[in-house]
């Protein structure tokens, strides 16, 4: 037998136990009291393994600042473009009130099975898992469509990291939060260990023209930095390159 033979059949035979491991961890979590730093340690590193393991990739500082922004702001509605592992999934989940919305251009696979946990028990919460390219406009209409009329009260923006691609999720996306809600970008630091995030030249552009402010650790740091706007207006344009973002 081969090694991905043996890992594939592996992983299977774990997979119950995973599935249950996180299930007690979710549980473990919901027993406790509400905790704004909680609920981000949680979103860091849930816990669980292989394909059940829930985590993001963030600088606790800085996912914790925007956090206590968007609590505050005391959500109903919370959509991401970009869902990864789950891990800012949970932490949203904590915060709304109503409804969350999460986009990925690939599906959750098993993980996907505990979304619905997320939320706090008796929370009423609503968990919705739409996957497809969110640069189509069919995608947005489905987005719409579960928006059911609701204005977007926080909107996490951390799937495409091009620069046209952050711009486009923008464009599309952010007409569709409320005044005075909140919009934040992931990765908006200069140096990136990837060539192609480029969300900081977007974010360059886009600062100067809202009211922004950049959540960023350290100025010398590789990858990271959350730039946070607060929607104060009846227009979300950045400038240049001709787009007009029309509310």
């Amino acid at each position: 037998m081969s090694d991905p033979w043996l890992k594939r059949l592996r992983r299977r035979a774990s997979a119950p136990f995973d599935r249950r491991a996180l299930a007690r961890r979710i549980a473990a979590y919901h027993a406790a009291p509400r905790d704004v730093e909680r609920a981000v340690d949680a979103a860091i590193d849930l816990g669980g393994r292989g394909a059940y393991r829930v985590k993001s990739v963030q600088r606790r500082s800085e996912i914790l600042a925007l956090a206590r922004a968007v609590d505050a702001l005391a959500p109903r509605v919370i959509v991401e473009i970009g869902t990864h592992r789950g891990g800012t999934l949970f932490l949203w989940s904590q915060l709304a009130s109503e409804r969350v919305i999460t986009c990925d251009l690939e599906a959750p696979g098993p993980r996907g099975v505990s979304y619905d946990s997320f939320p706090p028990p008796g929370s009423g919460v609503r968990v919705d898992v739409l996957t497809g390219d969110s640069h189509d406009s069919l995608f947005r209409e489905r987005v719409v469509e579960r928006l059911g009329g609701r204005p977007i009260d926080f909107l996490f923006i951390d799937g495409d990291h091009t620069e046209d691609g952050v711009e486009a999720d923008y464009r599309d996306y952010a007409p569709l939060v409320r005044p005075g809600g909140l919009v934040a970008l992931h990765d908006i630091a200069p140096r990136q260990a990837i060539a192609t995030n480029r969300v900081d030249a977007f974010w360059r552009r886009l600062a100067p023209t809202v009211d922004a402010e950049a959540i960023v650790e350290d100025s010398d740091q590789v990858g990271f930095g959350i730039g946070l706007v607060r929607v104060a207006s009846e227009s979300l344009g950045p400038p240049s390159r001709g787009m007009q973002v029309d509310r």
